[in-house]
This record gives C-alpha cells, sequence and structure tokens, in this order.
C-alpha cells in the first residue's frame, strides 16, 4: 500500500487476550495533493504568526514627514520617534515563551485535523471493502432465493406446499435483489467520497492492518492530550504577560525632528532638534484585578480540562476495548459456525452421491458456507475500523 509507510514501529502490548505486535501504519501519502498543500500552507501561516507574536514587544519606529504651504514661506520638517521598552517585568520573556506555546497548540490542532482526514479516508477504504464482501453475499444469497423459489414452485405445483410459501420465497428473492442494487451504489458513493479526499484511485491502495496497543500507550501518546497540555502551558503564558501588563515598565525614547528649509525667511534658518532618555510607567487601572484573575481562571480552567479529557481518553479506551471484545467473541461463534458448515457439507456430499440429496440442497449449503466466511472477514474489518478510532489518536 502507497501510503502506508510506517511513521513509526510501535512496541505493542497485551491486550485483551492477545499479545500482537504490529507497525502504525497511517500516512498522509493517502491525501490528494490540493489538501497536502493546504496543510502545508497552514503550517507556515502559523510559524508566521508565532514569529509575529514574539516581535510584539518591539514597537515600531515611526517616521513622520510635514510639508508647509504658506502665503509667506514653504517648510518642510522630518520626525523620527522611538519609544521602546526594555524592561516589562518580566512580560518580554513571556511574550516571547507566549508565542512559542500558541505555536506548538497551533501545530499540533493542524495534526488533529491532518490525522482525522486520514482516518476518514482509510476508513473509507474499509466501507468499500465491506460493501464489495455484502455484495458478493447479496449475491449467494439471491442464488439461494432463487433455489427456494424453484423448489417452493415444485413443491406448490405438486399440492404438498400452500402458495404462500411460494409468496414468502419470491418476497425473499426480492428483497434480495433490492439489497444488492442499494449496494452497488452504496460503493459508488463510498468511491466518490474517497475521491473527494484522495486523488489516487481507492484501488491502489492495500487495506492496513492495526493490531492491539495498551491503554498507557494509547494516552502517553494521545494527540487530544498532547493538544490540552499544550492549551495549558499557552494559558500559563498569556496569564504573565496579563499580569506584567500592570507592572512597572522602563522604556527608553528618541526623539530627532529637523526642518530642512525655510525658503529665505528670516528667522527661521535651517534647524534640529533631538532628545532620548528613559521612562519608567507604572499603570494603574481599576480593571487591573479583574482582568488578573480572569487569566488565572482561563489557566486553572485549562489544567481541568486536561484532567478531564485523560478520564474521556481513558473511558474512550475502555469502550473500543468493548466493543472489540465484542468482535473478537462474534469472530469465534463464526468460525465454529463455518466448522459445522464444513462437517454438514461433507454429509451432503456423500448423501447426493448416494442420490439422497439433490443439487440444490448443496448448492443451498455450499452457498451458505461462502456467506458464513464472508462473515468472517466482515467482522475482523469492522474489527480493524474500531482499531482505526484508537490510531487515529496516536500523535
Amino acid at each position: 500500500m502507497h501510503f502506508l509507510k510506517s511513521l513509526s514501529k510501535l512496541l505493542l502490548g497485551s491486550l485483551l487476550l492477545s499479545n500482537l505486535q504490529a507497525s502504525n501504519n497511517f500516512d498522509e501519502e493517502i491525501l490528494s495533493d490540493t489538501r497536502k498543500k493546504t496543510f502545508d500552507l497552514n503550517e507556515k501561516q502559523i510559524k508566521e504568526d508565532s514569529l509575529k507574536l514574539k516581535k510584539d514587544w518591539i514597537n515600531p519606529i515611526n517616521l513622520q514627514y510635514t510639508k508647509y504651504l504658506g502665503e509667506d514661506y514653504k517648510n518642510e520638517k522630518s520626525l523620527i520617534s522611538i519609544n521602546q521598552p526594555i524592561f516589562r517585568s518580566g512580560g518580554i520573556y513571556q511574550a516571547i515563551k507566549y508565542a512559542d506555546s500558541t505555536y506548538d497548540s497551533s501545530s499540533i490542532q493542524i495534526d488533529q485535523e491532518k490525522k482525522k482526514l486520514i482516518k476518514e479516508a482509510i476508513k473509507l477504504l474499509y466501507s468499500i471493502e465491506k460493501t464489495e464482501l455484502n455484495i458478493k453475499k447479496t449475491k449467494l444469497s439471491v442464488l439461494n432465493a432463487k433455489i427456494d423459489v424453484d423448489r417452493k414452485k415444485e413443491q406448490v405445483l405438486n399440492g404438498f406446499l400452500d402458495s404462500s410459501f411460494l409468496d414468502n420465497a419470491l418476497l425473499t428473492l426480492n428483497d434480495s435483489k433490492q439489497s444488492l442494487v442499494t449496494l452497488k451504489y452504496q460503493k459508488i458513493e463510498y468511491i466518490n467520497n474517497f475521491n473527494n479526499i484522495s486523488s489516487k484511485d481507492y484501488s491502489k491502495f492495500d487495506l492496513p492492518k492495526f493490531e492491539f496497543f495498551n491503554e498507557k500507550e494509547f494516552i502517553e501518546r494521545n494527540i487530544d492530550l498532547a493538544k490540552a497540555k499544550a492549551d495549558i502551558t499557552k494559558d500559563e503564558n498569556f496569564k504573565y504577560i496579563t499580569i506584567a501588563k500592570y507592572l512597572p515598565s522602563v522604556n527608553a525614547f528618541y526623539n530627532y525632528s529637523k526642518n530642512h528649509y525655510t525658503n529665505g525667511k528670516p528667522g527661521l534658518a535651517n534647524s534640529y532638534e533631538q532628545d532620548f532618555g528613559l521612562s519608567v510607567t507604572v499603570p494603574l487601572d481599576t480593571r487591573t484585578f479583574n482582568d488578573i484573575e480572569s487569566k488565572k481562571i482561563e489557566a486553572l480552567k485549562s489544567k481541568l480540562a486536561y484532567t478531564n479529557k485523560v478520564e474521556d481518553e481513558k473511558t474512550f479506551y475502555k469502550n473500543q476495548v468493548q466493543k472489540i471484545n465484542m468482535l473478537e467473541e462474534r469472530i469465534t461463534i463464526t468460525k465454529e459456525d463455518l466448522g459445522l458448515y464444513n462437517s454438514i457439507l461433507t454429509i451432503i456430499k456423500e448423501e447426493k452421491e448416494a442420490q439422497l440429496k439433490t443439487q440444490s440442497d448443496l448448492d443451498t449449503l455450499q452457498n451458505s458456507q461462502k456467506i458464513k466466511s464472508l462473515d468472517l472477514k466482515l467482522f475482523e474489518i469492522d474489527r480493524q475500523m474500531e482499531l482505526l478510532e484508537l490510531y487515529a489518536k496516536l500523535k
């Protein structure tokens, strides 16, 4: 599978009754070029936004040019003004840290969106495969329904059965045919949805194979929890920026102005002025306490959100385990049923050779056996789709 370039090898632990190992086949190669380009541009944008945030504490240099037009004389004047904070009670350092933490949070969010889209594409591949298997199942059901109709028709004509049995057999055949039509169009819908995400043909991809991994690894590598942690750091830094905003700050200033010419007006010779120095500012704002407390509360909310998210993810993991457990049991039951079909089929073949059973009896059982084999594959795909939900949350 072209998109299954392993991002990393997972050391997989014991989950349920299995102790399996597999690689994390989860790659963005499944995405179309335009979608990958969009994610690349988003990453570049948040990088530029972060660099801009790092420079927000640097005030602009103001350049002003003025030209006076009067009846008696003309004058041009230029002005350069700089007022730059050089100390903000730790606010400058925190502003730089805030820019970095904002970048981390936004970067993880892009990864979340990317993984969500990859998961959707892989899920559609599974859905297409499921639909193809269901089409095979339904075709076999149609064959069995046709055999049953022929059998019932003969029994009704010979007076062994009431016509209502034939009606029911015909209804079953019709239902199977209608289901087959629905499945064919459902497959087309899945393919169209897949093509909306990927620019490659779905048939060029192989289905990925996911295996179990333990809860500890799920929590440690959970991308949603990584995002929640990044938000804590971001909100903590912003809290300190807010506090520093109301503490004393020291600014360096420089002003320079010059009259370029005076058009020969007496007493207005070319001249310039400049001044520079330091200023200390102590902001006094009646909203100071409320603003600081609000940011402290926001930081506390982020920590609580992370704690709640950990519990949510643990619950999600346990629920997925239960679903996988259920599918494992269904797979076991289906294998047992398949064993029974095989043993009965052996007996039917012997009875047919002895002319105790008809070819239609043998065909019906063989079709049912094939349907049961397809059920086994369908349950395995369902199991993979549940594991996909877990893998999609790994960073």
